[in-house]
């Protein structure tokens, strides 16, 4: 027996006595219910309330957590007026805890046909709810480290984890891999998406699978793949293991588009319920999308629903499934009307200004490949943002690139220029030399040209401005001389990248050397070339240790990790840059630069003083630091290069090296 039930919440919610259904569509005018059991037949339908809202709603009597369920809408079809509703078409619930079953691609899956595609679509599934976990180690952003993996690809090639542990929420939670993340240091593991998704038609065609994740239909769901039984349980207790042993969890979330596609796409939830308010579409053309996600469609952050979708969303992975912060994929398209992109969106100001969301860590990837896209360094006061100028510079001078020294030490400093504003500290700026999208550390030393030829595409795919380097062999080789100088490299940039001012952001497996064999988009890689190859860490082992010292070097070293932005000439921390010969730089001496010192203090703090000797000519250079604090001494406490030498003030730091100093009491043991 169903009966009225109640507008709110929206989703399935089990009650003692039942279930209330509630979804939203301003289009519809009949919602039916419609019931399954385990082996996907049919077995109920029930007409759900509506009293003039916009939402439909029932309370099904004996309904129980474990039932599988989907929607069918009937209304008005014409889909060059954006109107798409089609019973025909079996349709997720977009609030959906559970969803169960494979997708299967069919020409039923389409909505300009009466073909029932109830067979091809996974059904939603009833779920209990269960009690908010207890808030993670909230870990301050001065000592937030960053790591960011993939639930499958970090597990599969594990050599401690069981077979039905391995691409699994529970492989993460393995004494194994939790020990390994505290020796090294990170704080923070970035969990790339994990809300249900699904692979797009052109890839199947292929033999292929999305692998990444970034196509998601179910914005509440867990990827059942990525668990043995039960996704939600068991992403619970992975978060559980993950906060007991003192690091967070953040989750990349993809609510910019789904993986309905383009016009001529599935009908799998949103489309068939209520396409004109989910998605944007083009002025004087409802029927076609607005495609700034080049995903072939765009969630309409302008309706009332899908922002409130997106709120109710981080809600409950925040609250019931522990979820300490958000790494937002294509953040301008939250912040855009269709007159461009505003920091002051009502959907960026409800995020940033909800109680509920007060604890969480904000992360914006600033750009999109619509109008306006590239907004770094605009985002709101309270949001981080991955920094790509920081890469870039990065990358560019560590590879010998004329002209770069400037930009350098800015990234160095903290990328002031972009976020010095509104309050922002220098955490705002996620700093970044490898992300999963792009080369790895070791092919970033490795190649100088991307080898995509895997995913199917020609190698068109993945973008060309890699500012790799192979050093004179492209792959693979075993010349002593261009290893070395590839190992000197990944170094280097590790370094930087932990010795910089702002939050920094390692890529999984750059520590040990994992390769993608040249592959710099392996979003289609479900394979060994998309897995972490955990062998990588028996070649070199010294390699991942000196990452791990780096590491606390960092979380040791208050001076390395500011919590504001530091001028030349005020405040109480101190900074200068100084030429190797030991003179303060002028504005005339970077064009050209090689080599450079950065020195921070203040007697405050301990270490007092902090010296950064950067060496990018290929020659050794003798730096002469300015004499420490009296009493104290300069120690060398970190090189790339093995070689580096210190004899009081001056310190040798081979080519195209790093090297750290702190200064000590006199005669006080490292």
């Amino acid at each position: 027996m169903i009966t009225p039930g109640r507008p709110l919440p929206l989703g399935a919610t089990p009650d003692v006595s039942g279930t209330n259904f509630a979804v939203y569509s301003t289009v519809a005018s009949r919602v039916q219910l419609c019931l399954f059991d385990a082996d996907g037949h049919q077995t109920a339908v029930y007409d759900l309330h509506n009293s003039g809202t916009a939402t439909w709603h029932g309370h099904l009597q004996h309904c129980a957590p474990g039932q599988r369920y989907g929607y069918r809408v009937h209304g008005r079809y014409d889909p060059q007026q954006g109107l798409r509703c089609n019973p025909a078409k079996l349709l997720i619930d977009p609030y959906a805890r559970t969803i169960s079953g494979e997708l299967v691609w069919h020409d039923a899956l389409l909505d300009a046909n009466s073909m029932d595609s109830a067979a091809c679509v996974p059904k939603s599934v009833v779920r209990e709810t269960f009690p908010a976990l207890p808030a993670g180690p909230r870990i301050p952003w001065s000592e937030t480290v960053f790591y960011e993996t993939h639930v499958r690809g970090y597990s599969m090639r594990h050599p401690a984890l069981s077979d039905s542990d391995r691409g699994k929420f529970n492989g993460l939670r393995h004494a194994a891999i939790l020990d390994y993340l505290k020796a090294l240091g990170i704080t923070s593991l970035e969990l790339m998406p994990v809300h249900a998704f699904f692979t797009e038609k052109h890839l199947v065609d292929k033999g292929l699978r999305n692998f990444w994740g970034y196509n998601p239909i179910a914005f509440f769901a867990p990827q059942p793949g990525y668990a043995s039984a039960d996704p939600v349980a068991e992403f619970r207790d992975m978060v559980r293991s993950i906060h007991d042993a003192g690091i967070e969890v953040i989750l990349d979330v993809v609510y910019n588009h789904t993986a309905e596609g383009d016009d001529s796409g599935p009908a799998l939830s949103f489309r068939g319920l209520d396409n004109l308010a989910y998605y944007s579409v083009e002025d004087g053309a409802p029927g076609t999308y607005v495609n700034d996600t080049g995903c072939g469609n765009t969630l309409n952050a302008d309706h009332p629903q899908v922002q409130q979708l997106v709120i109710d969303s981080l809600h409950y992975w925040h609250r019931s499934m522990g979820v300490d912060g958000f790494r937002f994929d294509l953040a301008p398209v939250l912040g855009r009307h269709n007159h461009g992109f505003s920091s002051r969106h009502p959907l960026l100001k409800r995020i940033s200004q909800d109680r509920e969301l007060s604890g969480a860590k904000l992360i914006a990837e600033p750009w999109d490949p619509g109008p306006g896209g590239y907004q770094l360094g605009r985002f709101p006061p309270r949001w981080a943002e991955w920094n790509d100028r920081y890469r870039d510079a990065v990358r560019a001078f560590w590879r010998g690139d004329a002209g770069t020294a400037g930009e350098f030490a800015q990234r160095l400093h903290g990328s002031a220029d972009l976020f010095d504003h509104d309050g922002r500290a220098p955490q705002a700026s996620v700093n970044l030399v490898t992300s999963h999208d792009g080369f790895t550390l070791a092919d970033l030393a490795s190649y100088a040209e991307k080898h995509n030829v895997a995913n199917g595409e020609n190698n068109l795919d993945g973008h060309a401005h890699n500012l790799s380097c192979n050093f004179g062999v492209e792959g693979v080789t075993n010349d002593a001389v261009i290893l070395a100088r590839r190992r000197r490299h990944r170094m280097n940039l590790m370094a930087t990248l932990l010795l910089s001012q702002g939050t920094p952001l390692l890529l999984a497996g750059d520590e040990f050397g994992n390769s993608q064999h040249g592959n710099n988009n392996a979003y289609a890689q479900d394979n060994p070339t998309g897995w972490l190859d955990w062998q990588q860490m028996k070649n070199d082992a010294n390699f991942t240790a000196r990452v791990r010292e780096l590491v606390h070097l960092r979380r040791n070293t208050a001076l390395l990790r500011l919590p504001h932005y530091v001028h030349e000439g005020h405040g109480d921390v101190a900074i200068a840059w100084y030429r190797p010969d030991g003179q303060r730089k002028a504005a005339q001496d970077w064009p050209h630069s090689r080599a450079f010192a950065l020195l921070l203090s203040d007697p405050g703090h301990r270490p007092a003083a902090v010296a950064i000797c950067i060496n990018g000519m290929q020659a050794s250079q003798a730096f002469r630091l300015p004499a420490p604090l009296a009493g104290c001494e300069w120690q060398l406490r970190w090189c790339s290069a093995d070689d580096g030498m210190l004899n009081e003030v001056v310190v040798s730091v081979p080519g195209a090296s790093i090297a750290v100093l702190l200064s000590a009491p006199e005669h006080e043991q490292q």
